[in-house]
């Protein structure tokens, strides 16, 4: 039996199905390679976080913020979705966020995203190492690498700078209070030395009179100031954002304690700035501020 003849193919038509075939082949293995679809629609669920993100170069993918998130001014026109106790799940729904970003004790936050299918991130920026562990990961996660490294030098390279005008200078025992500290009927709560204002207030040049690291901001008493007599003083928070009248009326209430030592010296200190408790990348500020009140001497060039 003759068999068919087998069918003959020009040599330019093969060429031209194994291009074709090479072609779809690349595009295969290309697509496979793509960049990953980082999140672009952001629901900040902090001030701290908020300023990370827009320092990063990240902020016109923010879609809503807290309550209080007032920095920078562009995020105040964002869409806000109450505070972090009382988040608007109404206003998550309405956002359409692919990522909520929070604090890592927010663990009913995360339940109640998880629930509705939205993706959740957790960080924390209770110490200066977690500030610049958040930013490596906001680098990774939102695609930002070589802006997230940048921020970090930078910050970094702004605490070597104050360390080299501090060398060599002896630090100052020094009580961080938060808020109004004067006031004879209120509560004194101090800073401690393991949380960020504690660790900025060290890289100032203060010896934090709070020795125990596992109080982050012990209730204190006015027996306890007048026993360990601080070399200086210093009130930072938004109660302390006060009038020179304000402020001059305050420290008469603290002369009604001669003996202590910031008050001899006149060394006792008001920080009302709006970003002086917000764990972020303004901390540079924050250093400023402490470095100056402690050892103003430093800076009289």
């Amino acid at each position: 039996m003759v068999g068919h003849p087998t069918p003959r193919v020009a040599p330019g038509i093969l060429k031209r199905i194994a291009l074709f075939f090479c072609a779809g082949l690349f595009i295969w293995i290309d697509s496979s390679w793509a960049a990953p679809q980082y999140p672009q629609r952001i629901i900040s669920m902090s001030p701290s976080i908020t300023e990370t993100l827009f320092a990063l170069g990240v902020g016109n993918r923010v879609v809503g913020v807290t309550d209080f998130c007032s920095y920078p001014k562009v995020a105040c026109a964002l869409p806000k979705i109450g505070g972090l106790l009382n988040p608007s799940v109404e206003a998550w729904i309405i956002l359409k966020p692919d990522l909520i970003i929070h604090q890592d004790d927010s663990h009913k936050l995360r339940i109640n995203a998880q629930n509705l299918g939205i993706r959740t991130l957790a960080v924390s920026m209770t110490s200066l190492q977690n500030i610049f562990n958040t930013i490596q990961t906001f680098g990774d996660v939102l695609g930002c690498e070589a802006d997230a490294q940048a921020l970090i030098e930078q910050l970094q390279s702004g605490i070597q700078r104050q360390q080299a005008r501090l060398r060599n200078i002896p630090k100052k025992t020094t009580l961080l209070l938060l808020g109004d500290g004067s006031n004879p009927g209120g509560a004194l709560y101090a800073v401690g030395r393991s949380t960020f204002l504690g660790e900025l207030l060290e890289l100032a040049g203060g010896e934090n009179i709070l020795t125990d690291p596992e109080i982050n901001y012990p209730k204190i008493s006015k027996e306890f100031i007048l026993r360990h007599s601080p070399a200086v003083i210093i009130e930072a928070g938004p109660d302390a954002n006060m009038s020179a009248g304000e402020k001059e009326k305050k420290l008469k209430q603290w002369q009604r304690f001669p003996t202590l030592t910031a008050v001899k010296n006149e060394t006792i200190f008001f920080i009302g700035a709006d970003y002086i408790l917000i764990p972020g990348p303004r901390f540079l500020n924050i250093l400023d501020h402490f470095a100056r009140a402690i050892h103003p001497d430093a800076f009289k060039d």
